[in-house]
């Protein structure tokens, strides 16, 4: 095996890849640029893996021909038959890869992006028992004893990988459907966590003093604990925090593998994903009014209560509007803020929605896009949503640009979204939201909603006081039929 200090080309792709990742990143911070990071990304990856190839395939000596001297004999080639291994198993997943991403709806995406930090954390603990079984093949050992700073870099890899990879288990399965969205609360939550937290910690560092087996196992064995335990109470409304923090775990995780395998692209990409993922978290706590610290320690949705907020109050008296109404209303008006949210995704109606707001426009009505931090299933749902359908990115806001202009606003057009436009977190201490900002759109003069029925409640199980206003309109649809209708009536 080449090594990087034999090969300063390899150095020096590795470098070139990292600043690709870094203008990935910078694409990534917006709409309007994230193609081109995207396509940064791509390329940084294809240079990091040909790389990786290059350097690290084995080299052997051909075959000696009978009767000669062969010490030495001939220049080491390739190793075509791990060569072959490699690149089919680069196939397999690849193919995996493009038919998942040919095949999977918009609306999926949390749920994938979730199952793909489940897989990035397996793959680490995977490295990572690979290493302690047969720490020579690594590099990581001499004479059968593991290195410290290896042993330090295993534990702490394995218990990373493993927290991610049970963690993105939970995630999925809660943003698939296969579990409820309401928090799963044990008793004795918060010292069962700690009490196993510390016990990792405790042990790896003893790994540190004494490799035994039943300590490398027994970490591995209570991190994918744990993993559980974080992920399970936390509420519906906090995962676009759950999906953002296990995101910066499986950079960490990638990372941990990345010095098991003595490669620096691995370790710059894992250390960049790492950080850009706790930052994004800590964004988005402050944006939903929530500890970070709380974040990492799991639990932060499930404290309070449920209270008189948690069933759908369908008996109070509300007012039924009809695409006519809402088209009429829209028409006249001087601006509509769009407020898209998770409805929007499942209609899959961002491209009438996109229509609809052009002829709007085309009637002299000013248009604009309200995104909640954290409106959908994980960061960035909306605005994909949006981008997706063409959307001008001039004409899309964040929570904190725009809030203050609901006020001023003829029509807020709520079109799926639900718990980051109630109310009631605002007032509300028993909701489960409480304490999180929302969009002001009961500011509005009027507010048209777009809900299948009266009798659902959002993905925090609570009921959004906002259909029982004065000033709001519901338009009981489906969101994307309910557009079409609209924009025929604008005709």
């Amino acid at each position: 095996m080449e090594s990087i200090a034999q090969n300063p080309w390899a150095a020096l792709a590795y470098l070139v890849a990292g600043v690709c990742f870094i203008l990935a990143l910078r694409g990534l911070s917006s709409p309007a640029t994230s193609q081109r990071g995207n396509r940064a990304g791509m390329i940084g990856m294809t240079i990091a893996v040909v790389t990786t190839l290059v350097t690290h395939v084995p080299r052997i000596a051909p075959p000696c021909p009978t009767g000669a001297i062969c010490e030495n004999y001939g220049t080491p080639v390739l190793d075509t038959l791990t060569l072959v291994e490699l690149l089919a198993a680069i196939g397999i997943g690849a193919a995996i890869g493009i038919v998942t991403a040919r095949r999977i709806a918009m609306t999926a995406m949390p749920q994938l992006v979730a199952a793909f930090h489940s897989l990035v954390g397996l793959a680490a603990v995977l490295v990572a028992g690979a290493a302690f079984l047969n720490p020579g093949a690594f590099g990581i050992a001499s004479d059968g004893v593991i290195f410290l700073q290896s042993r330090i870099e295993m534990g702490l890899g394995v218990a990373i990988g493993a927290i991610t990879f049970s963690g993105s288990v939970i995630a999925f399965l809660k943003l698939n459907g296969n579990m409820g969205g309401k928090p799963i609360l044990l008793p004795g939550r918060h010292a069962i966590n700690l009490g196993v937290l510390a016990a990792i910690l405790g042990l790896i560092a003893y790994f540190t003093q004494d490799q035994s087996p039943w300590i490398f196992w027994t970490v591995t064995a209570l991190s994918f604990a744990i993993g559980f335990l974080l992920i399970i109470p936390i509420g519906g409304a906090d995962m676009p925090v759950v999906v953002s923090m296990l995101n910066s775990y499986s950079g960490w995780a990638a990372a941990a593998m990345g010095f098991t395998l003595h490669n620096s692209a691995m370790i710059i990409t894992g250390a960049l994903v790492g950080s850009s993922g706790a930052i994004l978290s800590y964004i988005m706590c402050r944006a939903m009014n929530r500890s970070f610290l709380s974040v990492i320690a799991g639990g932060f949705g499930g404290d309070a209560g449920g209270g008189p907020s948690g069933a759908a109050a369908v008996d109070r008296p509300w007012k039924r509007g009809s695409a006519e109404d809402a088209a009429f209303l829209m028409s006249q008006a001087e601006q509509v803020i769009i407020v898209p949210g998770y409805g929007m995704a499942v209609a899959q109606a961002q491209h009438v929605l996109r229509e609809m707001a052009d002829k709007l426009k085309a009637h002299g009505v000013r248009v604009k896009y309200a995104i909640h931090p954290v409106a959908g299933r994980m960061p960035g749902h909306m605005n994909v949503l949006l981008a997706e359908a063409n959307v001008p990115y001039d004409e899309v806001f964040e929570l904190e640009d725009i809030n203050s202009e609901f006020a001023q606003t003829d029509v807020a057009f709520v079109i799926g979204a639900n718990d980051v436009t109630n109310p009631a977190a605002k007032t509300d201490k028993s909701s489960p939201i409480y304490g999180m900002p929302v969009l002001d759109v009961e500011k509005a003069k009027t507010v048209l909603f777009i809900k299948r029925s009266m009798g659902g409640v959002g993905y925090a199980g609570v009921d959004n006081e906002l259909f029982y206003r004065d000033n709001t309109m519901m338009l009981l649809a489906d969101a994307k039929k309910m557009v079409e209708e609209i924009v025929k009536s604008l005709d």
